[in-house]
């Protein structure tokens, strides 16, 4: 099992001008991390073309895998032409995903006000859902590449509701990014959630997350889910998830891909990051 870091983690230190997508390569392997997940538009940009390159090849120089791209989407559009032009957007990045040379892409599929995420809507938006994520799929299907829905943005972060669209999309080349601690959001315990859903998973991300009940506000900093419950990001193995569990779950699992850490609490990043692999590395031993 090799564990990498998501680029996304070190969103503060890009987002301050700290380090760039070239720098967070760098300093990605000389920590340890074996891959790297690579999310546009999240700390940087693909400002100039030549940065795609310039990321794959970086990444080769340092040893450095590139797992998985990344990207959203939202197929839920007002009309016909943007509901299209959005697929096409979609598939200009696997061309991206092909040029980075990555055979793993996540985009999301949905999004919706939390008042909205009800299933009588998601059955409503599930034909458009499941034939734009088809279309994608048969078209990143000519480069070997599999794409991905993570259970994200609430709406389609269910177990269940994941499942659903990888069932109706029906290829071999589409399943999910899961995020062992997403679930959370859409209050799904998340050891069940794992369990149910593993065996669809194309990437798996380790997050963790500390968690409060809706009556008690902690202050600033915290997310709600759906039900109304915080939650804020946590360095792994520091947060409420029982991470061990979750780990011995993939373990016992047919699962052989990438493990990617994805930390978006409020300590430093990169002391984060650092601190997650050494958990991360440790649990997934004593397990």
């Amino acid at each position: 099992m090799k564990i990498g870091l998501s680029s996304y983690s070190l969103f503060a230190a890009m987002k301050s001008n700290e380090m760039t997508i070239l720098d967070v390569i760098d300093w990605t392997s000389e920590q340890g991390f074996e891959h790297i997940e690579i999310v546009p538009n999240l700390g940087f940009k693909w400002e100039e073309d030549q940065l795609i390159d310039q990321v794959r090849e970086r990444a080769q120089e340092k040893g450095l895998e590139l797992s998985n791209y990344a990207i959203g989407a939202n197929f839920i559009q007002p009309n016909e032409a943007a509901y299209q032009a959005e697929i096409q957007r979609v598939k200009d990045e696997v061309d991206i995903a092909n040029r980075l040379g990555v055979k793993l892409m996540r985009h999301d599929i949905a999004t919706r006000d939390i008042s909205e995420t009800t299933i009588a809507n998601f059955e409503k938006d599930l034909p458009s859902l499941v034939a734009a994520c088809q279309e994608i799929a048969d078209y990143a299907s000519q480069y070997g590449i599999t794409t991905s829905i993570e259970n994200h943005g609430f709406y389609v972060q269910l177990s269940e509701r994941v499942q659903t669209v990888i069932n109706h999309v029906n290829r071999p080349n589409f399943k999910t990014t899961m995020d062992v601690g997403n679930f959370l959001c859409a209050d799904e315990e998340p050891i069940a959630a794992v369990k149910k859903n593993i065996s669809f998973a194309s990437m798996v991300h380790i997050k963790d997350f500390y968690r409060r009940p809706a009556h008690l506000y902690p202050g600033e900093g915290w997310l709600q889910t759906i039900a109304g419950n915080y939650l804020r990001g946590a360095i792994v193995g520091h947060g409420d998830i029982n991470m061990r569990e979750i780990l011995k779950v993939i373990k016992e699992s047919d699962y052989k891909g990438y493990l990617s850490i994805e930390f978006e609490g409020i300590e430093e990043s990169k002391l984060a990051s650092k601190i997650s692999l050494a958990n991360l590395t440790r649990m997934w031993q004593e397990v």
